[in-house]
């Protein structure tokens, strides 16, 4: 059956001497694997179609849920920008990684499509691709079912004053300084911190404005969107690896 779709390229890889097989996250098929014949030839009309971070509209044929054969394309965002730049490549492989492991193959993936597509716009903006990530963790999360509770304490229910909450990854959420003995590494985190985790996780990426986050501020969410993804997600990617060592060498 021949489907249309628009979609944005989140691994590609070499297949055979000169085909390549990509796999899109698109609108409303969600992720799919597709062959491109001929890719890797010189004068390949598809080539473009097969890079990394690319945003088109793909013509395929599909029979089942096995591999697709791309029949045709068009190009609407290529996002060389984004492959030409260290730092910017290094986030947008991490946006593309991380979605790739956790959408499954039949699920709907509008809205991880739209979330991916303002997260490689806002990068390819020049806004600061620290708290752009940061915000696109918190949407996977919650897109995945692990979305933290910032409200009230996750252990008792009780609202509590800000400076009396510490943050749970273990747990998923905040817990009150009554409920700490439930988990005694939960760490400390600053009211304002909390209250920038709780803005990503009423704000849609597409709607993101301008962006103006303290050091102090960014260092503490780093470190609180890192527990959470390593504790409820538990991935190892490689992606991540290497964003770990530009930090480490401050590049």
């Amino acid at each position: 059956m021949l489907h249309r779709a628009e979609g944005i390229v989140i691994r590609s890889m070499d297949y055979g001497e000169g085909n390549k097989i990509i796999t899109l996250c698109t609108e409303v098929a969600g992720k799919v694997g597709v062959l491109v014949r001929g890719a890797k030839k010189v004068k390949s009309r598809h080539a473009a179609l097969t890079q990394l971070f690319t945003y088109g509209e793909y013509v395929y044929f599909r029979n089942g849920t096995g591999l697709a054969t791309l029949n045709a394309g068009e190009l609407i965002e290529s996002h060389h920008k984004l492959r030409a730049d260290l730092i910017k490549a290094a986030y947008s492989s991490y946006a593309c990684e991380l979605l790739d492991r956790v959408l499954q193959d039949d699920e709907t993936g509008a809205f991880w499509f739209h979330q991916l597509k303002a997260c490689l716009s806002a990068l390819e903006e020049d806004k600061d691709p620290q708290v752009i990530l940061n915000l696109y963790e918190m949407k996977i999360l919650q897109a995945a079912g692990y979305g933290p509770e910032l409200s009230v304490c996750i252990s008792c229910g009780n609202e509590r004053k800000d400076e009396d909450l510490l943050l749970s990854p273990t747990l998923g959420g905040v817990i009150c300084r009554y409920c700490k003995h439930l988990d005694p590494p939960a760490m400390p985190i600053a009211p304002r911190t909390l209250r920038v985790l709780r803005l990503f996780a009423q704000l849609d990426l597409r709607r993101l404005g301008s962006i103006d986050i303290k050091e102090e501020t960014k260092a503490e969410l780093k470190e609180a969107m890192r527990a959470f993804m390593d504790i409820q997600l538990g991935l190892k990617l490689k992606s991540r690896g290497f964003l770990d060592q530009m930090d480490k060498y401050d590049i």
